[in-house]
């Protein structure tokens, strides 16, 4: 059984349709790219996923469970979690900070109590998960940085970390490589597989073609608000309707 199945999904803003019947499936431990030129639809369709939007028609299956027009904490709470395009971070706080900030779901805490200390035995569990999630990452040694002293790379890689501080099933990547050069780009798409190799199925939104020929196993492109190509990598690089979406033309 597909982990998300987005059942002829529309969503519309008025007069404007921004997503239009749109379907597809993914199964649990792919990696799936969600592609298209600007203004296809991706990011309204993350928003309508993770619950910040909810469809005009259509449903949202999430192993099994209909979630269209749910909240996007109640999302988070069944295990559909997001980033998000501009790194969100606390940037004064530590990198240590910020990822127990991501555990007050797990903990059922909440954020402030968990910060302040005002459970105990809840704030030993957000620490103790805050410690394997930042090794996990690769950023024990950087616990105690705020988070605005880190370079792109590693603020991205925090993000994530942010994100998996709350043990997601689901995990929604908005554009995680954008501006980064080769080696961080390397360096992320080496993260990305160990994140779902840990169990996680993800759902990436990406221009860099680079990343997403190399980590997805299979990939849907939107344009104009619905579906234009679903396969392969190699099925959607010689698509000639991909083709010309992208580049106005072979």
């Amino acid at each position: 059984m597909a982990l998300l199945e987005v059942r002829n999904v529309t969503k519309q803003f008025g007069g404007l349709t921004a997503l239009n019947d749109v379907s597809f499936a993914v199964k649990p431990g792919e990696i799936r790219g969600l592609i298209g030129p600007n203004g296809a639809g991706k990011s309204t369709m993350f928003k309508t996923i993770a619950g910040f939007y909810t469809p005009t028609r259509g449903d949202i299956l999430f192993s099994g469970t209909n979630i269209a027009g749910s909240t996007a904490y109640a999302n988070a709470a069944r295990g559909v979690v997001r980033t998000f395009q501009e790194t969100t971070l606390f940037q004064e706080m530590s990198v240590f900070e910020n990822v127990l900030v991501g555990c007050h779901l797990r903990a059922r805490s909440g954020v402030f109590s968990a910060l302040l200390g005002m459970d105990r035995d809840k704030r030993r569990e957000a620490e103790t998960r805050t410690a394997e999630v930042l090794e996990f990452m690769g950023l024990a040694g950087r616990r105690d940085q705020l988070a605005k002293e880190l370079p792109l790379g590693s603020q991205r890689a925090l993000a994530i970390a942010v994100a998996l501080a709350a043990t997601p099933k689901l995990l929604l990547m908005d554009e995680p490589f954008a501006g980064m050069n080769p080696e961080e780009t390397e360096h992320m798409m080496g993260l990305t597989r160990k994140v779902r190799s840990s169990g996680v199925t993800i759902v990436l939104v990406e221009h860099d073609m680079r990343a997403v020929m190399g980590l997805c196993e299979y990939i849907t492109v939107l344009n104009f608000g619905s579906v234009l190509a679903q396969g392969t990598p190699a099925e959607v690089r010689n698509n000639d309707r991909v083709i010309e979406a992208y580049l106005g033309g072979a």
